[in-house]
């Protein structure tokens, strides 16, 4: 009964490592480059960034012209008694005129530059989105990476473990082993088995969020991702500062919002000034007795009295606050810039130190550990216990080593977003 158990416990586990591979055939590998190009390319959020500044863009244009001409039609000293009949008197006039209000002196090339100040500032927010984006993607990416190479960690110690129960009930048949050193191997395989479970949701959800990202159906199959080798940013941190201060577009788009609070300001202090309208009224008026019914004209200019002028304050002041907002939002971002690069090459730093610690020293000892322990175990120098503890040893430091090749590119991709520049 006992050996069924066993055998049947060791062919669910088989199936499990089995099934992966009798799957279709996979993807191919992926391409980090390709994948960030079809996001760019694809993602609608992206798309919406993009059309909310061309909307800005087109205002440009529009906010520097003039407002349309006033065409004006009247019939001017009629009579009610005879209210069509342009004879009777001889003031009674058919009058056509036109008009056009024209700003003051200035104020068309302000209103264009404050609107094109405002699109250029949506302008670095879609490559800021691109940036984010870019991010999004690689880390995506990485941690699909990490799964995987879980993946093969658990799968890996499976055979080990099946290793393990072939030694244990070998020598608890001959007497030198007992049957709960049986068991505890066949619930450390079960242990992977449900880690295996998790590992295989873990990657089905990042492949469906880079698929959101990428906007393509959260079903597409993501290829396998290739190992890489992690090379260490040979760049100081003021010459990252000096990057990000030349190239990262949330910090071009505050500098243009705060030229467009500057024009805001200027346009402000011109509404200090009256606007003009121009008018002309050309007069028709009919012949008759008593009268030559010469056709008349008019020639005028109005403008407005800006007499009320505490709220041409308050334009200027709300102007100046929007300087003061965009200015101190300027120097929080590079403030947060400057943190982040010194915090971002600290953790760079500790990871690839740690992975070359795993990958030299740490996980070739764990290994002859293993297989110190494991002979140890044959020959009933050392318990099972010791043999299980040496496996989960090996089996942590290997994962962690994984997990620190992953962040160490995912950090890398966060600097870059932060420098708003890819670091060679």
């Amino acid at each position: 009964m006992r050996s069924c158990r066993t055998f049947l416990l060791v062919l669910s586990f088989s199936l499990a490592m089995l099934i992966p591979a009798m799957a279709e055939e996979p993807p191919p590998a992926e391409d980090l480059s390709r994948l960030i190009a079809t996001a760019i390319a694809n993602n609608p959020e992206l798309k919406a960034s993009e059309a909310r500044w061309q909307m800005f863009r087109n205002r440009v244009l529009h906010e520097g012209r003039l407002d349309d001409p006033m065409l004006m039609l009247k019939i001017q000293n009629g009579i009610l008694s005879d209210p069509f009949n342009f004879r009777k008197d001889p003031m009674t006039q058919k009058v056509i005129g036109i008009s056009q209000l024209i700003p003051f002196w200035g104020k068309r090339d302000l209103r264009s530059e404050v609107a094109s100040q405002e699109a250029e500032a949506y302008r670095w927010q879609v490559e800021e989105r691109k940036l984010e984006l870019r991010r999004m993607v690689t880390e995506a990416y990485y941690q699909i990476y990490f799964a995987e190479r879980s993946l093969e960690v658990v799968d890996k110690n499976g055979r080990i473990l099946d290793d393990f129960v072939t030694l244990a009930e070998t020598k608890y048949a001959v007497g030198q082993g007992t049957q709960q050193d049986v068991f505890k191997a066949q619930v450390e395989r079960s242990k992977l088995l449900d880690m295996r479970i998790s590992l295989e949701q873990q990657r089905r959800s990042l492949q469906a969020a880079l698929n959101a990202l990428l906007y393509r159906p959260a079903e597409t199959p993501v290829g396998a991702i290739p190992d890489f080798d992690t090379k260490p940013i040979a760049v100081s941190p003021e010459e990252l500062r000096r990057l990000a201060a030349e190239n990262r577009p949330l910090l071009k788009s505050l500098n243009a919002l705060i030229d467009k609070g500057k024009a805001g300001h200027k346009l402000a202090e011109k509404e200090f000034y009256p606007d003009f309208n121009v008018s002309f009224e050309y007069m028709q008026r009919d012949r008759f007795e008593g009268s030559n019914g010469d056709d008349m004209y008019s020639l005028g200019v109005t403008f407005n009295l800006p007499v009320f002028r505490h709220h041409r304050h308050e334009m200027v002041a709300e102007a100046d606050s929007s300087v003061r907002m965009a200015t101190e939002e300027l120097n929080s971002t590079r403030n947060s810039i400057d943190a982040g690069i010194a915090d971002l090459l600290a953790q760079m730093e500790r990871r690839k130190k740690l992975a070359e610690l795993y990958r030299t020293g740490i996980i070739p000892q764990a290994e002859q550990s293993l297989e110190s322990a494991t002979i140890g175990y044959r020959v009933n120098k050392v318990d099972f216990l010791t043999l299980l503890d040496s496996r989960v040893t090996l089996f942590n430091y290997e994962r962690e080593l994984y997990d620190s090749l992953a962040d160490y590119q995912m950090k890398k991709a966060q600097l870059e977003a932060l420098v708003g520049k890819e670091l060679l």
